[in-house]
């Protein structure tokens, strides 16, 4: 008998999955065949995901040879050829997982209709609209849908205190609160942006009191490890906690 896809929310998990794993150059098939074999073993267990992937590389390659072409493209343009390609990458997803994923691709975070009619345990979710990432849509859906957490894989294992990869003293964050990440990242989100979650979104969360944690996708015994509630590594971005 199938579980509805929100039976729990306490079940459900939200992936905000960046592209770049899946096409860091070319598409890294063998990742996505581990990645697959990770959540179908967890479907297995009762939790139950959403999975919203971002445009990562191949946006960013789209738009870098648009603006080559035509430096006067506006952002929204821009904003566009990256949620193609984040629908393109979703599709992908959507196809490799048939077996277990609702037919339709969600490409509106307000739009929750599909969400409650799914009898299929995963469904994958795509970009939206200019001037909103898929972290965006992430915590956006995490807030409507009652679930406290957003799990975002990319290509880092930490968030460190600057770029790791022009500075060599940068030092890793293992737990950090919304004031201090915020701090990090700033507030605008730009088209093609790279930064370990959107500043957009981050307020978000903060506002709403969800908590990001961010790991690296390519660790498949890490992810399963947070899945397990055994320690893993990560950063954990929240609010204090609150004593009374």
């Amino acid at each position: 008998m199938s579980i509805p896809l929100l039976s729990s929310a306490k079940d459900t998990f939200i992936i905000s999955i960046g592209g770049s794993l899946i096409v860091p150059e070319e598409i890294d098939w063998k990742f996505v065949r581990d990645f697959k074999k990770c959540i179908i073993g967890q479907i297995a267990k009762g939790k139950r995901f959403v999975l919203i992937v971002g445009g990562g590389r191949t946006a960013r390659k789209y738009i870098t040879a648009a603006t080559q072409i035509d430096r006067a493209i506006p952002d929204s343009d821009k904003d566009w050829i990256g949620i193609h390609a984040t629908r393109l990458n979703a599709h992908f997803l959507r196809t490799i997982f048939r077996d277990y994923a609702y037919a339709r691709i969600n490409t509106n975070p307000h739009d929750l209709e599909d969400f409650y009619n799914a009898k299929e345990p995963l469904m994958i979710a795509a970009g939206w609209r200019p001037g909103f990432s898929t972290d965006y849509d992430a915590v956006l859906l995490a807030r409507y849908l009652s679930i406290s957490t957003v799990i975002n894989l990319s290509n880092i294992d930490y968030v460190y205190d600057k770029d790791p990869c022009k500075y060599s003293d940068a030092k890793k964050i293992t737990k950090m609160s919304w004031d201090d990440f915020r701090a990090l990242v700033g507030d605008t989100w730009n088209p093609g942006m790279n930064t370990p979650f959107d500043p957009v979104a981050s307020e978000i969360a903060q506002k709403a009191n969800i908590t990001v944690s961010i790991l690296n996708g390519k660790r498949i015994a890490n992810i399963e490890k947070f899945f397990a509630g055994n320690k893993f590594t990560g950063t954990i971005i929240s609010n204090p906690v609150r004593h009374q």
